[in-house]
Protein backbone atom coordinates (compact mmCIF):
# COMPACT_ATOMS: atom_id res chain seq x y z
CA UNK A 1 0.00 0.00 0.00
CA UNK A 2 1.39 3.90 -0.86
CA UNK A 3 1.40 5.78 2.12
CA UNK A 4 2.95 8.92 0.17
CA UNK A 5 2.07 9.22 -3.32
CA UNK A 6 3.56 12.08 -5.67
CA UNK A 7 1.94 12.41 -9.01
CA UNK A 8 3.81 15.34 -11.62
CA UNK A 9 5.57 17.40 -9.29
CA UNK A 10 7.15 20.62 -9.93
CA UNK A 11 8.53 23.68 -8.50
CA UNK A 12 9.70 27.32 -9.40
CA UNK A 13 11.04 30.05 -8.23
CA UNK A 14 11.14 33.93 -9.37
CA UNK A 15 14.87 34.56 -9.33
CA UNK A 16 14.17 37.81 -11.34
CA UNK A 17 16.24 41.23 -10.64
CA UNK A 18 13.20 44.09 -9.03
CA UNK A 19 11.23 45.45 -11.72
CA UNK A 20 12.66 48.29 -12.30
CA UNK A 21 15.77 46.93 -12.74
CA UNK A 22 14.52 44.52 -15.57
CA UNK A 23 12.61 47.63 -17.20
CA UNK A 24 15.81 49.65 -17.16
CA UNK A 25 18.24 46.79 -18.27
CA UNK A 26 15.41 45.01 -20.56
CA UNK A 27 15.27 41.72 -18.81
CA UNK A 28 12.44 39.15 -18.73
CA UNK A 29 11.70 37.55 -15.70
CA UNK A 30 14.21 34.75 -14.55
CA UNK A 31 12.62 31.23 -13.18
CA UNK A 32 14.35 28.70 -12.08
CA UNK A 33 13.03 24.95 -12.56
CA UNK A 34 13.79 23.12 -8.89
CA UNK A 35 12.04 20.53 -9.62
CA UNK A 36 10.28 19.65 -12.74
CA UNK A 37 7.31 16.97 -13.41
CA UNK A 38 8.66 14.23 -10.76
CA UNK A 39 6.59 10.89 -9.89
CA UNK A 40 6.98 8.22 -7.44
CA UNK A 41 5.18 6.26 -4.86
CA UNK A 42 6.43 5.16 -0.94
CA UNK A 43 4.94 2.24 0.47
CA UNK A 44 4.46 2.05 3.73
CA UNK A 45 6.97 0.73 6.27
CA UNK A 46 9.62 1.14 3.30
CA UNK A 47 12.27 3.43 2.76
CA UNK A 48 12.41 5.51 -0.51
CA UNK A 49 15.80 7.21 -1.54
CA UNK A 50 16.18 10.49 -3.56
CA UNK A 51 19.97 10.89 -4.74
CA UNK A 52 21.78 13.20 -6.89
CA UNK A 53 24.09 15.52 -7.40
CA UNK A 54 23.83 18.59 -5.18
CA UNK A 55 21.47 21.09 -7.26
CA UNK A 56 19.73 18.35 -8.82
CA UNK A 57 16.24 19.19 -6.51
CA UNK A 58 16.33 16.32 -3.55
CA UNK A 59 15.72 19.08 -0.88
CA UNK A 60 13.39 20.93 -2.77
CA UNK A 61 10.98 17.76 -2.85
CA UNK A 62 11.39 17.08 0.72
CA UNK A 63 10.30 20.43 2.12
CA UNK A 64 7.82 19.79 -0.43
CA UNK A 65 6.72 16.78 0.93
CA UNK A 66 6.04 18.55 4.27
CA UNK A 67 4.15 21.20 3.83
CA UNK A 68 7.57 24.15 4.15
CA UNK A 69 7.28 24.89 0.18
CA UNK A 70 3.80 24.68 -1.84
CA UNK A 71 4.39 23.10 -5.22
CA UNK A 72 4.12 25.19 -8.35
CA UNK A 73 2.70 21.95 -9.97
CA UNK A 74 1.50 18.31 -9.24
CA UNK A 75 -0.17 16.90 -6.10
CA UNK A 76 1.86 15.23 -2.97
CA UNK A 77 -1.17 12.41 -1.44
CA UNK A 78 -0.10 11.25 2.27
CA UNK A 79 -2.85 9.05 2.90
CA UNK A 80 -4.91 9.92 0.32
CA UNK A 81 -4.80 13.39 1.32
CA UNK A 82 -3.48 15.95 -0.98
CA UNK A 83 -1.79 18.86 1.31
CA UNK A 84 -1.44 21.26 -1.76
CA UNK A 85 -4.92 21.47 -2.53
CA UNK A 86 -7.40 20.07 0.60
CA UNK A 87 -9.82 22.37 1.80
CA UNK A 88 -10.71 20.69 5.08
CA UNK A 89 -8.44 21.51 7.71
CA UNK A 90 -8.84 18.68 9.93
CA UNK A 91 -8.20 16.62 7.40
CA UNK A 92 -4.76 18.22 6.88
CA UNK A 93 -4.03 18.41 10.03
CA UNK A 94 -4.68 15.03 11.02
CA UNK A 95 -2.08 13.94 7.97
CA UNK A 96 0.76 16.85 9.12
CA UNK A 97 0.41 15.37 12.63
CA UNK A 98 1.76 12.04 11.40
CA UNK A 99 4.69 13.21 9.45
CA UNK A 100 8.15 14.67 10.94
CA UNK A 101 11.12 15.96 9.39
CA UNK A 102 15.43 15.65 10.54
CA UNK A 103 17.22 18.10 8.96
CA UNK A 104 20.83 18.03 7.49
CA UNK A 105 22.38 20.19 10.49
CA UNK A 106 21.47 18.85 13.52
CA UNK A 107 22.94 21.69 15.62
CA UNK A 108 21.18 24.40 13.06
CA UNK A 109 17.63 22.74 13.80
CA UNK A 110 18.07 22.64 17.65
CA UNK A 111 17.21 25.67 19.56
CA UNK A 112 20.34 26.81 21.34
CA UNK A 113 18.23 28.43 24.22
CA UNK A 114 16.17 25.27 25.27
CA UNK A 115 16.35 21.97 27.41
CA UNK A 116 16.44 18.91 25.51
CA UNK A 117 13.82 18.03 27.19
CA UNK A 118 11.40 21.09 26.15
CA UNK A 119 12.87 20.21 22.27
CA UNK A 120 11.98 17.04 21.94
CA UNK A 121 8.35 17.36 24.30
CA UNK A 122 7.26 20.44 21.70
CA UNK A 123 5.64 18.45 19.17
CA UNK A 124 3.26 17.12 21.74
CA UNK A 125 3.11 20.25 23.75
CA UNK A 126 1.70 22.08 20.57
CA UNK A 127 -1.01 19.69 20.60
CA UNK A 128 -2.18 19.46 24.09
CA UNK A 129 -0.33 16.15 24.60
CA UNK A 130 0.83 14.78 27.82
CA UNK A 131 4.68 15.10 28.01
CA UNK A 132 5.32 13.92 31.50
CA UNK A 133 8.57 11.58 31.10
CA UNK A 134 8.37 11.88 26.90
CA UNK A 135 11.98 12.94 26.54
CA UNK A 136 13.51 10.91 29.06
CA UNK A 137 12.05 7.63 27.60
CA UNK A 138 12.74 8.80 23.76
CA UNK A 139 16.22 9.50 24.88
CA UNK A 140 16.78 6.05 25.90
CA UNK A 141 15.56 4.51 23.07
CA UNK A 142 18.00 6.70 20.90
CA UNK A 143 21.25 5.17 22.86
CA UNK A 144 21.30 8.44 25.04
CA UNK A 145 20.60 8.70 28.85
CA UNK A 146 17.87 10.24 30.43
CA UNK A 147 19.81 12.54 32.48
CA UNK A 148 20.63 14.10 29.32
CA UNK A 149 17.04 15.88 29.30
CA UNK A 150 18.17 18.43 31.27
CA UNK A 151 21.69 19.62 29.15
CA UNK A 152 21.34 22.29 26.08
CA UNK A 153 22.07 21.65 22.70
CA UNK A 154 25.55 22.68 22.32
CA UNK A 155 26.24 20.10 25.52
CA UNK A 156 26.03 17.28 22.91
CA UNK A 157 28.64 16.04 19.79
CA UNK A 158 27.59 16.13 16.65
CA UNK A 159 26.23 12.60 16.42
CA UNK A 160 24.38 12.97 19.75
CA UNK A 161 22.50 16.29 18.70
CA UNK A 162 21.06 13.97 15.58
CA UNK A 163 20.02 11.39 17.71
CA UNK A 164 18.23 14.32 20.02
CA UNK A 165 16.22 15.03 16.62
CA UNK A 166 15.73 11.75 15.45
CA UNK A 167 13.96 11.72 18.95
CA UNK A 168 12.02 14.65 18.57
CA UNK A 169 10.64 13.36 15.45
CA UNK A 170 9.53 10.39 16.85
CA UNK A 171 7.73 11.89 20.18
CA UNK A 172 4.24 12.79 17.87
CA UNK A 173 4.57 9.29 16.95
CA UNK A 174 4.61 9.74 13.07
CA UNK A 175 4.77 7.36 10.42
CA UNK A 176 6.25 9.41 7.59
CA UNK A 177 9.93 10.45 8.50
CA UNK A 178 11.52 12.71 5.23
CA UNK A 179 15.10 12.60 6.50
CA UNK A 180 17.19 15.23 4.53
CA UNK A 181 20.68 14.25 4.20
CA UNK A 182 20.86 13.67 8.11
CA UNK A 183 24.69 11.92 8.68
CA UNK A 184 26.17 13.87 5.81
CA UNK A 185 27.83 16.68 8.60
CA UNK A 186 29.43 13.82 10.36
CA UNK A 187 32.23 11.46 10.44
CA UNK A 188 31.78 8.46 9.00
CA UNK A 189 31.77 6.19 12.59
CA UNK A 190 29.13 8.43 13.84
CA UNK A 191 26.98 7.89 10.26
CA UNK A 192 27.06 4.17 10.48
CA UNK A 193 25.70 4.37 14.71
CA UNK A 194 23.14 6.66 13.43
CA UNK A 195 21.78 4.75 10.39
CA UNK A 196 21.79 1.51 12.48
CA UNK A 197 19.74 3.28 14.98
CA UNK A 198 17.26 4.80 12.22
CA UNK A 199 17.38 1.01 10.58
CA UNK A 200 16.27 -0.54 13.91
CA UNK A 201 13.57 2.68 14.88
CA UNK A 202 12.28 2.15 11.54
CA UNK A 203 11.65 -1.78 12.66
CA UNK A 204 10.45 -0.78 16.02
CA UNK A 205 7.93 2.03 15.35
CA UNK A 206 6.60 0.84 11.59
CA UNK A 207 7.58 4.03 10.02
CA UNK A 208 8.10 4.88 6.43
CA UNK A 209 11.43 7.36 5.04
CA UNK A 210 11.92 9.56 2.65
CA UNK A 211 15.88 9.31 2.77
CA UNK A 212 17.51 12.40 1.06
CA UNK A 213 21.02 11.97 0.20
CA UNK A 214 24.20 12.45 -2.25
CA UNK A 215 25.77 9.18 -1.16
CA UNK A 216 25.69 6.48 -2.62
CA UNK A 217 26.88 3.82 0.27
CA UNK A 218 24.64 5.14 2.74
CA UNK A 219 21.76 4.98 0.64
CA UNK A 220 22.25 1.06 -0.95
CA UNK A 221 22.49 0.73 3.30
CA UNK A 222 19.35 2.22 4.04
CA UNK A 223 16.90 2.09 0.80
CA UNK A 224 14.53 -0.44 -0.26
CA UNK A 225 13.61 1.68 -3.56
CA UNK A 226 16.00 4.43 -5.08
CA UNK A 227 15.12 7.44 -7.51
CA UNK A 228 17.96 9.28 -9.36
CA UNK A 229 17.53 12.70 -9.56
CA UNK A 230 19.26 14.75 -12.38
CA UNK A 231 18.63 18.63 -12.65
CA UNK A 232 15.11 18.19 -10.78
CA UNK A 233 13.99 15.44 -13.20
CA UNK A 234 13.53 11.94 -11.88
CA UNK A 235 15.73 10.08 -14.78
CA UNK A 236 15.78 6.57 -12.90
CA UNK A 237 13.90 4.61 -10.17
CA UNK A 238 14.89 0.67 -9.04
CA UNK A 239 15.40 -1.43 -5.77
CA UNK A 240 18.32 -0.99 -4.61
CA UNK A 241 19.60 -4.49 -5.80
CA UNK A 242 18.75 -3.48 -9.18
CA UNK A 243 19.71 0.01 -9.35
CA UNK A 244 23.60 -1.48 -8.19
CA UNK A 245 23.80 -4.61 -10.30
CA UNK A 246 22.18 -3.08 -13.64
CA UNK A 247 21.80 0.56 -13.65
CA UNK A 248 19.98 1.56 -16.88
CA UNK A 249 20.57 5.17 -17.34
CA UNK A 250 23.83 6.84 -18.18
CA UNK A 251 23.76 9.53 -15.28
CA UNK A 252 23.34 7.11 -12.73
CA UNK A 253 26.05 4.61 -14.28
CA UNK A 254 28.13 8.08 -13.91
CA UNK A 255 27.52 7.96 -10.38
CA UNK A 256 28.07 4.75 -9.95
CA UNK A 257 31.36 4.49 -11.33
CA UNK A 258 32.73 7.42 -9.62
CA UNK A 259 31.99 6.24 -6.30
CA UNK A 260 34.09 5.13 -3.84
CA UNK A 261 34.46 1.27 -3.43
CA UNK A 262 36.05 -0.78 -0.97
CA UNK A 263 37.89 -2.90 -2.54
CA UNK A 264 39.16 0.09 -4.95
CA UNK A 265 42.47 0.38 -3.94
CA UNK A 266 44.50 1.56 -7.83
CA UNK A 267 41.32 1.29 -9.78
CA UNK A 268 41.46 3.93 -12.70
CA UNK A 269 38.05 5.29 -13.03
CA UNK A 270 37.24 8.30 -15.51
CA UNK A 271 35.82 11.15 -13.55
CA UNK A 272 32.44 12.82 -13.67
CA UNK A 273 32.76 15.01 -16.68
CA UNK A 274 30.52 18.64 -17.19
CA UNK A 275 28.82 20.26 -14.53
CA UNK A 276 25.05 20.59 -13.89
CA UNK A 277 23.64 23.04 -16.50
CA UNK A 278 22.16 25.89 -15.13
CA UNK A 279 18.60 25.44 -14.21
CA UNK A 280 17.09 28.74 -15.24
CA UNK A 281 18.11 27.87 -18.72
CA UNK A 282 18.24 23.96 -18.88
CA UNK A 283 19.00 22.16 -22.12
CA UNK A 284 16.57 21.19 -24.82
CA UNK A 285 15.39 17.71 -24.73
CA UNK A 286 17.14 15.92 -22.31
CA UNK A 287 19.02 17.65 -19.66
CA UNK A 288 21.66 14.88 -19.54
CA UNK A 289 22.53 15.76 -23.31
CA UNK A 290 25.67 17.97 -22.63
CA UNK A 291 27.57 15.44 -20.30
CA UNK A 292 26.32 11.71 -21.65
CA UNK A 293 28.71 9.95 -23.81
CA UNK A 294 26.02 8.06 -25.95
CA UNK A 295 23.84 11.30 -26.41
CA UNK A 296 22.29 11.81 -30.26
CA UNK A 297 19.91 13.77 -32.06
CA UNK A 298 17.10 12.50 -30.16
CA UNK A 299 18.27 13.39 -27.09
CA UNK A 300 18.69 16.64 -28.05
CA UNK A 301 15.56 17.33 -29.21
CA UNK A 302 13.11 15.23 -27.39
CA UNK A 303 12.58 15.26 -23.58
CA UNK A 304 12.26 11.28 -22.58
CA UNK A 305 9.14 10.38 -20.74
CA UNK A 306 9.85 7.40 -18.06
CA UNK A 307 9.17 3.97 -19.09
CA UNK A 308 9.29 0.67 -17.73
CA UNK A 309 12.52 -1.65 -18.35
CA UNK A 310 12.90 -5.29 -17.05
CA UNK A 311 10.78 -3.93 -13.17
CA UNK A 312 13.60 -0.52 -13.76
CA UNK A 313 11.56 2.88 -14.46
CA UNK A 314 14.08 4.97 -16.72
CA UNK A 315 13.77 8.10 -18.61
CA UNK A 316 15.93 7.53 -21.41
CA UNK A 317 15.74 7.24 -25.06
CA UNK A 318 18.86 4.84 -25.28
CA UNK A 319 18.01 3.17 -21.84
CA UNK A 320 17.69 -0.44 -23.84
CA UNK A 321 21.13 0.06 -26.11
CA UNK A 322 23.43 0.43 -22.82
Amino acid sequence: MALLQVKNLSRVFDVSKPWLNRVIERRAKALLKAVSDVSFNVQARSTYALVGESGSGKSTIGKMLVGLLRPSAGTVEIDGVDLANETDAAKIDAVRSNIQMIFQDPYASLNPRWKVEDIIAEPVAARGGETTGLAQTLLEQVGLSARDARKFPHEFSGGQRQRICIARALASEPNLIICDEPTSALDVSVQAQVLNLMSDLKDDFGLTYVFISHDLTVVRHMADRIGVLYLGRLVEEATSDELFETPKHPYTQMLLAAAPLIDGFGRETQPPEGEIPDPINPPSGCAFHPRCPIAQDICREQRPEMRELGGIRVACHLADTT
